[in-house]
């Protein structure tokens, strides 16, 4: 699990079970995704919530999931670090 923590003693993460984020204190949780097949059973992932691409397509969920990991910890927790 990645976890980012600004100057501010924010702490920013992709939502896991690893560990009990509650224990860091008060929570903060939005969706960025969904991930859902089409019609025909092919996956995709949608980043619409955080203004990002729709991926895929992709024969399995679990290459969605993937590529949606990938994309959000490029693209919104790692360019966090940057701001």
């Amino acid at each position: 699990m990645e976890m980012v923590v600004g100057p501010n003693g924010v702490v920013r993460c992709l939502y896991e079970e690893t560990i009990a984020l509650v224990s860091l204190g008060p929570l903060r949780i939005s969706r960025a995704s969904h991930v859902e097949p089409d019609s025909s059973g092919t996956w995709y992932a949608d980043l619409a919530p955080v203004a990002g691409p729709r991926l895929g397509p992709f024969s399995v969920r679990s290459e969605a999931l993937d590529a949606e990991k990938e994309w959000l910890i490029q693209h919104r927790l790692l360019d966090s670090c940057e701001r």
